[in-house]
C-alpha cells in the first residue's frame, strides 16, 4: 500500500513511518521540519533520513498549506495519515491565528484535494484528549457525576479538585469514554475538535473509511526536548538534565494518561489495516492515571537524579485536574492495546536521551504565558 503521512518527520509521525516501512508500505512523507520542533538549523528530516536515503520513503519538505507539494504527495496514495499539526495548548491561547490557520485550513487543503484525486482507500488524523476538558467523574456523595467547572475563586485559593455541581462534594476521576462531550478549553483543543469533525463529515459523505484517534499524552524517543510546549515528561526531562527542578502547577496531583509513542504509532498502523467501514471516533491511551508529580518523581528516581520538582501552587487557565482513557471501543475496534507501562515507557526516553543536549526553555515559555495573564 502507498501511504502519505503528513507530519512524518515529527516525533510520533517518524515512528508511525518506521512502521509502515517495516511491513514493507511505500511511504510519502510531507513535513515542514517546524523549526520549534526540529530544531532552527534542520534542512532534512534526522529520524527517517536513512529511509529516504534507502528510497523507502520519498520525502517533501513543505507544509501542509502548501497545494501543489501537497498535490504531489497524494499521487497514488492509497490511504493518508494526517498528523501534521501546530500543537502546544498554552502557546494556542497567544498565537491563535497560527493554531487555527495550519489545524483548520491545512486539513480542509487536504480534504479538498482529496476531492480532486479521487477516493483514498483509508483515511487516519490525529485527535487529541484536550477536547474533552475535564474527563469524567463520578460523585460518591450523592450518585450525581456532573462536575462543576473550577472557577477563579477556587483555584485563587488553591482548592484544586473538581466539584460536584449539585452537592459540591469533590468527584472522584473516572476513566474518559468517546462519548462524553466535548468541552473545550484552548483554541488548540478546538482546532483538534475542528480537524476531527471535518475528517469524520468527509469521510461519511465521501463513503471513506475515517478513523479520528483521540491521543492522549504520548512520550517516548524522539520528542523534542528544547520545545516547552511539548509533552511535560519531555519538559520535566530537559530540565533534569540541566540541573534544575521540573515545575508544576496547582499542587502535582492532577493526572493524565501517559501513552508510549510506540504504542501510538501501533495503534496508527491498526488503524491504517482497519478492514471495516464508516467514520470512527477512538481513544488510544493506555487507560492509567498517573500523577504530574509522579511523573517528576519518576524521571529524576530513573534518571539517578535528586531534584525535586517544585508545586508553584498556581495554575494556567484552561487546565483540567484529570483526565485519561476508556480504551475500549479501540480494543474492540482495532485489537488495539496499549502495552508500556509508564515506568517502562520512561527508561527508553531516557536512553535515547543520552545524546541530546536540551535547551531548557522553560522560563522562556512562562514568561509569556504570565504575559498574557495565563499562568495565576
Amino acid at each position: 500500500m502507498k501511504v502519505l503521512v503528513t507530519g512524518g518527520a515529527g516525533f510520533i509521525g517518524s515512528h508511525v513511518v518506521d512502521r509502515l516501512v517495516g511491513r514493507g508500505d511505500d511511504v510519502v512523507v510531507l513535513d515542514n521540519l517546524d523549526p520549534q520542533v526540529h530544531g532552527p538549523e534542520a534542512t532534512e528530516p534526522v529520524h527517517i533520513a536513512s529511509h529516504v536515503a534507502s528510497r523507502a520513503v520519498e520525502f517533501l519538505r513543505a507544509d501542509v498549506l502548501d497545494r501543489e507539494p501537497l498535490r504531489r504527495a497524494l499521487h497514488g496514495v492509497e490511504a493518508v495519515v494526517h498528523l501534521a499539526a501546530a500543537v502546544g495548548v498554552g502557546q494556542s491561547m497567544y498565537e491563535p491565528f497560527h493554531y487555527v490557520h495550519t489545524n483548520g485550513s491545512g486539513t480542509g487543503q487536504l480534504l479538498q484535494l482529496l476531492t480532486e484525486k479521487g477516493k483514498v482507500a483509508k483515511l487516519v488524523v490525529a485527535s487529541s484528549m484536550s477536547l474533552y476538558g475535564e474527563g469524567a467523574y463520578e460523585c460518591g456523595a450523592c450518585g450525581g457525576h456532573t462536575p462543576r467547572i473550577r472557577d477563579e475563586a477556587q483555584l485563587s485559593r488553591g482548592d484544586w479538585e473538581v466539584k460536584c455541581a449539585d452537592c459540591g462534594a469533590s468527584l472522584t476521576p473516572k476513566p474518559t469514554s468517546e462519548d462524553k462531550p466535548a468541552d473545550i478549553a484552548s483554541i488548540y483543543a478546538a482546532t483538534k475538535k475542528h480537524q476531527e469533525d471535518l475528517a469524520v463529515s468527509f469521510g461519511r459523505a465521501y463513503k471513506i473509511p475515517t478513523l479520528a484517534l483521540r491521543f492522549f499524552n504520548v512520550y517516548g524517543p524522539r520528542q523534542s526536548l528544547s520545545n516547552p510546549y511539548t509533552g511535560v515528561a519531555a519538559i520535566f526531562m530537559s530540565r533534569l538534565l540541566n540541573q534544575k527542578p521540573p515545575l508544576v502547577f496547582e499542587d502535582g496531583e492532577q493526572s493524565r494518561d501517559f501513552i508510549h509513542v510506540d504504542d501510538v504509532a501501533e495503534a496508527v498502523v491498526r488503524a491504517v489495516e482497519f478492514s471495516g467501514a464508516g467514520a470512527h471516533v477512538l481513544n488510544v491511551g493506555t487507560g492509567r492515571p498517573v500523577t504530574i508529580r509522579q511523573v517528576a518523581a519518576v524521571l529524576a528516581k530513573e534518571m539517578g537524579v535528586e531534584i525535586s520538582a517544585t508545586a508553584l501552587g498556581r495554575y494556567r487557565a484552561g487546565d483540567v485536574r484529570h483526565c485519561f482513557a476508556d480504551a475500549r471501543r479501540a480494543e474492540q475496534l482495532l485489537d488495539f492495546r496499549a502495552e508500556r507501562c509508564f515506568e517502562d515507557g520512561v527508561r527508553s526516553l531516557i536512553e535515547w536521551s543520552r545524546h541530546e543536549k536540551p535547551e531548557d526553555a522553560v522560563d522562556k515559555c512562562m514568561a509569556e504565558l504570565e504575559t498574557h495573564n495565563l499562568v495565576r
